[in-house]
């Protein structure tokens, strides 16, 4: 049961979010499950993969995602996640949880900066990557007429770029990455933000499912029971968060998603703190 709720609040956040909601899968599993910290990071990668991919689905039904950045921004994700596994292994579970904690308290600077600063953009909870293009450089992807991306030799560097190191960063910590795979896409390869949430989320899924089999093959092991109930309370909140998502999206959720994260991270930090403490 508590694998099941732990799913649905990973899976309501993500479905109200658009990706964001992905990062608080470790700290539940860890601290509400008590699953050692790399295999909480190989089981979130798989269901939070699963999760993401049982709203891909819906949004591919509906044609909103562009399947060309999609798959583009995936492969190379695909290959930066193993890196990211690799070199999560050789941490230690401690080191691993207190890096995690930073990433969060940074994502959770940058969301606040933005609702403060350009409260319009918080249609969902993402971190923004920044003020936006170089002036005259431009964005590096055009649209086409039809709403097609036009894949140009610059284009394609910049999503696989982009991709690659999205997929290192999720592979490391057992995120979607959907933070940063959003503004990515809105700011370099020019989909509108509905397009994006929907193209993320396919994203979201063929980079963590590469990065929970390199976990795998990196020898950790897989609590299938808690992965499966993970999943299935997952699909069931992204469900009802997608239906909220559209009222209560803004500068204020997007705040307190952002407190949110911080109460999770100071308290890992000062966990692990204490764990030292006590060790020593």
């Amino acid at each position: 049961m508590i694998s099941l709720l732990c799913g649905v609040i990973v899976g309501f956040s993500l479905g109200l979010t658009g990706g964001g909601g992905s990062i608080f899968a470790v700290p539940l599993l860890v601290y509400g499950l008590a699953l050692p910290a790399h295999q909480a990071v190989g089981v979130s990668l798989f269901a939070v993969g699963a999760t993401a991919l049982g709203g891909a689905i819906v949004r591919l039904w509906r044609r909103e995602v562009d399947l060309r950045a999609a798959l583009l921004f995936g492969v190379a994700g695909m290959l930066g996640a193993p890196l990211g596994a690799a070199l999560g292994a050789k941490l230690p579970p401690g080191g691993l949880l207190s890096g995690f904690a930073v990433l969060m308290l940074l994502v959770a600077a940058r969301m606040w900066r933005q609702a403060l600063r350009r409260p319009g953009e918080t249609q969902v909870v993402r971190a923004s990557v920044g003020a936006g293009a170089a002036p005259g450089s431009g964005p590096a992807c055009r649209i086409d007429p039809a709403g097609g991306l036009i894949l140009s030799s610059r284009c394609a560097r910049v999503l696989a770029l982009s991709g690659l190191l999205t997929g290192a960063l999720s592979g490391l910590f057992g995120v979607g990455g959907g933070f940063l795979i959003v503004p990515a896409l809105v700011l370099m390869a020019s989909l509108s933000m509905q397009r994006a949430v929907a193209t993320s989320l396919l994203v979201i899924a063929i980079i963590s499912t590469s990065g929970g089999v390199a976990h795998l093959l990196a020898g950790h092991t897989l609590d299938w029971t808690i992965t499966v109930l993970f999943v299935l309370g997952g699909l069931g909140g992204m469900l009802l968060g997608a239906r909220l998502s559209r009222r209560l999206a803004g500068p204020t959720l997007q705040k307190l998603f952002a407190a949110a994260m911080i109460s999770v991270a100071v308290a890992m930090l000062g966990a692990q703190l204490w764990r030292a403490f006590t060790a020593s």
